[in-house]
């Protein structure tokens, strides 16, 4: 969509106008949130598709749908209570094999970990100095974007239109479900393009040690971007979190990202598919160790129960 054919749409509409409120971030990102605000609102007006967006603290952005109800909002609390256990196994595995990994195998020895490690850190660091802000928000809402239109093309759907810039973003689609909606908080877009580059280029060109340590490095950096701003955009109030509810949202996006990062370590290692067998082992284990515990206070606690007077 051009500029110019979105300043011919900017209707006065009192019911849009009405609808902004004023924002809380202060200097450039206040001037961010209050113009995709008022974009966002415009555009919803006039498409009847579902709308996705990736921009600074936009609310009420599915004034077309009806709200859930109590019984839908019940369901979503009670499935993200189911999944809590399953984020508690994942994270204490995770734990148990990355300490173990480090004290006793040495990995924080190996190269690949120390590439991996100074791109994270880098990129962390260059977060926070807020140096080319403007730059990095634009390229996190491009891959905010392309990540919704790539899942809704994988679930099958259609994108009807595709907007992203540091003013906002958007996806118009006739599909959608929690994994077209939350995708791009859990998959590392970025990451996702540097293995793709690697990948093919490896096709055609022997890669070299060193090239294989850059790709690391590289890894690092993108994911820990993706991290630092998924970080900073959940506060926000974003749509895509209220769609499937915001307490289930969080636990899928949570457990999304330990996947993700268990993945990449994984891929660190000196034999990653040896790795990633030795942690499925380690987290059925770890499953039936909690699992025996959890039944046996919950017997302790009937039997307490029933011996009151």
């Amino acid at each position: 969509m051009s500029r110019t054919k979105q300043k011919k749409s900017s209707v006065k509409n009192p019911r849009n106008r009405k609808r902004v409120r004023q924002p809380h971030t202060p200097g450039f990102l206040s001037s961010v949130r209050k113009l995709s605000h008022e974009k966002t609102n415009r555009r919803l007006h006039r498409r009847k598709g579902k709308d996705y967006l990736a921009t600074i603290a936009i609310e009420e952005a599915y004034d077309e749908e009806p709200e859930a109800g109590l019984f839908t909002h019940a369901k979503r609390i009670l499935l993200a209570c189911i999944l809590l256990p399953v984020c508690w196994v994942t994270t204490w595995t995770f734990l148990a094999r990355f300490s173990h990994a480090t004290l006793e195998q040495g990995f924080w020895q190996s190269p690949q970990f120390w590439y991996f490690a100074v791109g994270a850190l880098m990129m962390l660091g260059w977060f926070w100095s807020r140096i080319g802000q403007p730059f990095f928000l634009y390229s996190y809402v491009f891959g905010h974007e392309l990540t919704h239109a790539a899942f809704v093309k994988c679930f099958g759907g259609k994108v009807l239109d595709i907007d992203w810039g540091t003013e906002g973003g958007y996806v118009t689609t006739d599909k959608t479900n929690w994994v077209i909606a939350l995708s791009p908080y859990f998959v590392p877009f970025w990451s996702m393009v540097a293995v793709i580059i690697y990948v093919a280029v490896s096709l055609f060109y022997e890669i070299t040690p060193l090239g294989n340590l850059i790709f690391y490095g590289v890894i690092g950096a993108t994911w820990s971007f993706h991290l630092a701003w998924t970080l900073w955009m959940i506060p926000r109030d974003q749509p895509d979190l209220k769609d499937n509810g915001t307490f289930l949202s969080l636990v899928l996006i949570y457990f999304g990202n330990l996947i993700v990062l268990i993945g990449l370590l994984c891929l660190a290692a000196p034999s990653p598919l040896e790795s990633l067998r030795d942690f499925g082992f380690s987290w059925f284990g770890t499953a039936m160790t909690w699992g025996d515990a959890a039944l046996r206070w919950l017997k302790g606690f009937a039997e307490s129960l029933v011996q009151r007077p």
